[in-house]
């Protein structure tokens, strides 16, 4: 066979191993030997017998001299050293088949992800831009839910050790494809975030809706008029979210000392707007105290989202409760799923 057919059958064999999920011999072996004992035809039989019986996709060509030798197999010493009974090797070449498959999975990966990125890009620049969009960070599966049923296009995931950065409302921006984006913190700490983000933003108009808790944000949805102009519906969210007081259930995580109140490691705390309303042992109890201190008797609703930690069943308990103390009182609970807070409460 002519040795420019072995090199071209050679570099065939091991594409298509390369190109298989499933690879049997890892060690794509390539060498010369430089004959320097007798060597025939019925040497290179027994020569290939033995390479069969170590690996496969095996190619062996005399040539004068030398023979070019090529097997797959998981140990290439062991046809080395059979090789090296007939002479000396020059042009040794060992590659791993299954790294170098591994690393064409990545590559065709990649070039998939590439592709699509780009065709999503190409596809967005065909879609024409809404009129209005709504950017929101949330805690928990349940309250994203709501903020999705509510019409938000786009989620960030934040709380109490988790503030989404100027980038993260960057990116979130560019993946909305509204002419006017509004955007609901959520929280006062990522109101900076928000807002550095609508000066950088140079080719859509963004509008920071100032809300500083999950209630005054799902509230500005809910106040958002699509027949209002963009002016109005700005005002009338952000005079809407004023109406709205919050409440937090959580824990102490040490003995301190706030707001006039001694809280020791592990007590229950009701937190307001602007101050720690009730210290407790029992959720129920202060979760009741800190709504009565939010004026709830002058309230048309109480809403209630229970986080992860909290069973339904004691969510039900309290809605109860709710409603028997609050008669003339909407009271609506929900399953909130966020982490760290017992309860997130708003009295509009």
């Amino acid at each position: 066979k002519p040795v420019s057919a072995a090199a071209s059958e050679a570099k065939g064999a091991a594409s298509t191993d390369i190109d298989t999920a499933h690879i049997k011999y890892g060690y794509c072996t390539e060498f010369i030997i430089n004959l320097e004992k007798h060597y025939d035809e019925n040497s290179e039989h027994e020569f290939k017998a033995y390479l069969e019986s170590i690996g496969d996709s095996i190619v062996v060509v005399s040539d004068e001299d030398v023979v070019k030798v090529h097997v797959h197999t998981n140990d290439p010493g062991k046809a080395i050293s059979r090789a090296l009974t007939y002479g000396s090797l020059t042009r040794i070449k060992i590659d791993n088949m299954r790294e170098e498959h591994q690393e064409k999975l990545i590559k065709d990966a990649a070039k998939v992800a590439e592709q699509q990125k780009f065709e999503e890009e190409e596809r967005k620049k065909m879609v024409p831009p809404k009129p209005v969009g709504f950017i929101s960070v949330s805690i928990g599966e349940g309250i994203g839910e709501i903020f999705r049923e509510l019409g938000v296009d786009y989620l960030i995931e934040g709380g109490q050790t988790m503030n989404p950065s100027t980038e993260d409302m960057l990116r979130a921006i560019e993946e909305v494809n509204a002419e006017t984006i509004y955007i609901l913190p959520n929280n006062k700490n990522i109101i900076l975030a928000a807002n550095q983000a609508k000066l950088l933003t140079k080719d859509k108009e963004v509008i920071v809706i100032p809300t500083k808790t999950v209630p005054q944000g799902i509230t500005a949805v809910v106040t958002y008029s699509a027949e209002a102009s963009v002016e109005e519906n700005t005002e009338a969210m952000s005079e809407e979210i004023k109406n709205v007081k919050t409440g937090q259930i959580t824990y102490a995580v040490r003995d301190t000392h706030i707001d006039d109140k001694e809280i020791h490691e592990g007590d229950i705390m009701g937190i307001g707007d602007h101050e720690i309303l009730a210290v407790g042992k029992e959720i129920q109890d202060v979760t009741l105290e800190t709504i009565a201190l939010m004026d709830a008797d002058d309230a048309e609703l109480i809403t209630v989202y229970y986080g992860e930690d909290t069973k339904a069943e004691d969510a039900e308990k309290l809605e109860q409760a709710l409603t028997e103390k609050y008669p003339s009182c909407d009271v609506e609970v929900y399953a909130g799923g966020q982490p760290i807070y017992y309860y997130v409460v708003s009295v509009e």
